[in-house]
């Protein structure tokens, strides 16, 4: 008990610390790089104002490697993880209690997740040598050895079914799920996970997967916390130590690229609700795209500047259409999707459809003004801050960096980025990027 009581002090000191230490900590300490002879590459922001490591390491495993007809099988892996590990060198077998009692009585954490292009798993701990050495055995056996019990899967899918039948009861979800794949079309950021596919996965299917994406040399590791470059070499050594290693590194089939849409596409559903769903758009851009932060800013003075953009503007100030309305790009290693959202009442549903078009048109045509973008540029510059005052949040970013292959500087230079930004530049990358005669429109809501 004063272990852990002593764990829950030094966990609550270096919470406090990271506020005061992490506003400048990428430009006291740069981004180290290197690969390890196993192919692994590796990330570093050596932080030593607080006595706390967080790790990312990022497979290229994520939903766009699932098959078609098994959609959700990355997602569910990854979900499987925490379930058990097998006996490994004299260490017993951990069920799933035994797992989560195990990383208690450390005061550490470990948790894994698939997104869109990749799957990630994350350590955080303490840097107590003995406290690390202990906290990283057990996450390297996680990644090495996870059991895949088939009846945890059992009661698993069973969990999840029951929770896409309750999605299935949202009109958000049935919007969402119609924009995916009117905008992707075939393409695997499309794909939705349904009980159907649901159903085709198994434990050896899942086993499979693992086996094939999650190899030291496709590893990108993310370091960032109160180690230098030895000790996250030979941390990042004992997380990746159990998989195994040696000879070439396969390389994986090619995905295809989203395709571009050659009409619009009105979708309209009747869904009983009091409120219509609507979302607007299309493929967007790669996040490696050069366009990035035209792309950035002009989208704040779009819709994605909350109240002081131009569509809040015009749907909700001046026409009462809806209480709130956004745009945002979701960049990949794909053309993630561009989208303008917003809920109203069924009845004005046409109208808020036709306002939001007129102002991406304009915007699209003509570009922001000089005032929008002088106003942009000081908010975002002004809160840059906030994106890095957590080890958390620089973890993220410096895993962005790592995964998107940015330049090391990315973040020494993001707010010289924003500055010179142009008019100019915002309205040629919209131009290029978006083509509002051809967009899907889903409306989920009223009568049909």
């Amino acid at each position: 008990m004063n272990t852990m009581i002593s764990i829950a002090k030094k966990h609550v000191l270096a919470m406090g610390l990271a506020v005061f230490g992490l506003n400048s900590a990428l430009a006291a300490l740069p981004i180290q790089h290197w690969t390890q002879a196993s192919g692994a590459q590796v990330w570093l922001v050596d932080s030593p104002s607080i006595p706390m490591v967080d790790v990312q390491i990022d497979f290229d495993a994520g939903s766009r490697r699932d098959p078609a007809g098994q959609a959700g099988l990355a997602a569910v892996t990854a979900g499987m993880l925490s379930k058990g590990v097998a006996a490994q060198g004299g260490a017993p077998a951990l069920d799933e209690n035994q797992l989560g009692e195990a990383w208690a009585d450390l005061g550490a954490s470990f948790g894994a997740g698939a997104s869109g292009d990749r799957m990630s798993f994350s350590l955080r701990s303490l840097t107590e040598p003995d406290l690390l050495d202990r906290a990283a055995a057990l996450a390297a056996r996680q990644i090495a050895s996870p059991l895949f019990p088939p009846d945890v899967w059992q009661r698993e899918r069973e969990r999840i079914a029951a929770g896409i039948r309750e999605a299935n009861t949202r009109p958000a979800t049935i919007a969402g799920r119609a924009f995916s794949k009117a905008v992707y079309g075939d393409h695997p950021y499309g794909y939705e996970m349904t009980e159907a596919t649901l159903a085709r996965i198994g434990v050896a299917d899942m086993q499979a997967m693992y086996a094939a994406m999650v190899m030291p040399c496709r590893a990108k590791v993310t370091v960032v916390g109160a180690l230098d470059r030895a000790r996250a070499d030979a941390l990042v050594d004992t997380l990746l130590g159990g998989l195994p290693a040696g000879g070439a590194c396969p390389q994986l089939p090619p995905v295809s690229e989203v395709a571009a849409l050659t009409a619009p596409q009105p979708i309209s559903l009747p869904f009983a609700s009091a409120q219509a769903h609507v979302l607007i758009g299309q493929p967007g851009f790669r996040r490696s795209d050069p366009d990035y932060f035209a792309l950035l800013v002009g989208n704040y003075i779009l819709g994605g500047g909350g109240f002081v953009s131009r569509l809040t503007a015009e749907v909700r100030e001046k026409r009462g259409l809806s209480y709130s309305v956004y745009s945002y790009f979701a960049p990949g290693l794909h053309a993630g999707a561009f989208t303008i959202g917003l809920q109203t009442r069924p009845d004005q549903a046409a109208q808020a459809v036709q306002v939001s078009r007129e102002v991406l048109a304009d915007f699209v045509a003509n570009g922001p003004t000089e005032a929008e973008l002088s106003a942009a540029k000081a908010n975002l510059i002004g809160g840059f801050a906030l994106r890095i005052d957590s080890n958390r949040k620089l973890l993220d970013n410096v895993a962005n960096i790592a995964w998107n292959q940015l330049p090391p500087d990315y973040l020494d230079s993001w707010t010289q980025q924003i500055d010179k930004v142009t008019v100019a530049d915002i309205k040629a990358a919209f131009a290029r990027k978006l083509q509002p005669e051809r967009m899907v429109t889903v409306v989920v809501g009223g009568a049909d």
